[in-house]
Formats: C-alpha cells, sequence, structure tokens
C-alpha cells in the first residue's frame, strides 16, 4: 500500500521538480539529467513504472546505503586503529603530535596576524595586496585548521570521565 502511494504521488512529485530544476540549469548535461527524469515521471505517472519495481528499486537503493554504511564503518576502524597505535607508542613524538601540532598552529597564525597587522599600520599602502594574498592562503589554513580540529575532538574521546568523576585518560 505505501510503495503505491510512493510510487503514485510522491516519486513522480519528486521526480518532476528534480527534473524541472535540472532542466532549468546551464549546462546541457544537466538539461539531459532533467529531461530524464520528466521522462520517469511521466513513464510513473501513465502506469509504465508498477508500484512493485518502484518497491525494487527502494530495496536496491537500501542494499548500496547498507555497502557504503559497511565501506564508512571499516574506514572508521582503520582510523581508530592508528589512534589507539599512536596512544600506546613508546615513542615521545608520536604520542605528542597532536599538541605539537596545535602549538605550531598557534604560533604560526599569531605571527602572521601580528605581521598583517603590522604592516596595516606601519605601511598602510601594501595593505591592500596583503589582505588580498591573505585570501589565497585560506586553503591552506582550512587544511591545517581541519586536521587540528580532527586531533582535539579525538583527544577529547581519549579523555573518558567516570562516573565518579574520575578521568582516565589514555596518555602515558
Amino acid at each position: 500500500m505505501i510503495e503505491t502511494l510512493i510510487a503514485k504521488i510522491g516519486l513522480p512529485a519528486l521526480v518532476g521538480v528534480l527534473g524541472k530544476a535540472l532542466g532549468d540549469m546551464e549546462s546541457d548535461k544537466a538539461k539531459l539529467a532533467g529531461q530524464a527524469l520528466e521522462d520517469v515521471g511521466a513513464a510513473i505517472k501513465a502506469g509504465g513504472i508498477s508500484a512493485n519495481e518502484v518497491a525494487e528499486a527502494h530495496r536496491h537503493l537500501e542494499t548500496l546505503a547498507k555497502m557504503e554504511a559497511e565501506q564508512t564503518k571499516e574506514n572508521i576502524a582503520q582510523v581508530n586503529q592508528s589512534l589507539r597505535a599512536e596512544i600506546v607508542s613508546e615513542d615521545k613524538f608520536v604520542r605528542r603530535m597532536r599538541p605539537t601540532f596545535g602549538y605550531l598552529m598557534a604560533i604560526t597564525w599569531a605571527a602572521q596576524m601580528l605581521a598583517i597587522a603590522y604592516i596595516i599600520v606601519f605601511q598602510p599602502d601594501k595593505a591592500g595586496g596583503i589582505m588580498s594574498a591573505m585570501g589565497s592562503l585560506s586553503a591552506i589554513w582550512g587544511v591545517g585548521l581541519s586536521v587540528l580540529g580532527i586531533y582535539v575532538y579525538k583527544r577529547s574521546e581519549d579523555k573518558k570521565i567516570l562516573p565518579t568523576g574520575e578521568v582516565v585518560t589514555w596518555e602515558r
């Protein structure tokens, strides 16, 4: 019953909206995809695609979603295995990599901001060019700060608070 309702109302509406949106785009490929979706919507409305076929498509999508979830689970397990190896390592640099990276990022950021502030205050004629150049560094800073964010998040997970209020850390 639900499959019939989705096949008769929900899916044609969704296909119609997506088809129209893609058809209104400038790209030839998007227009082609929009036309294909409109054709699918027309086939559903005309009864060319049955509720059973829609249900089978849903089962196929569920299988694909499960496969993707399993792959994600495997990727996370590998990352966790790497982090655990880091935590139990006897090498002090390996265990202190995250804080070292954090301090280096903070020092680098502070040096850059102080240099920019100096230029703005003492050489304002060069400030425009410096600010434009600063915008070009946004991708580099984005990567570095993303890595730092992951390090901070994982360090927070490394510390666990017991119901007694005691903090358990994995660092030696």
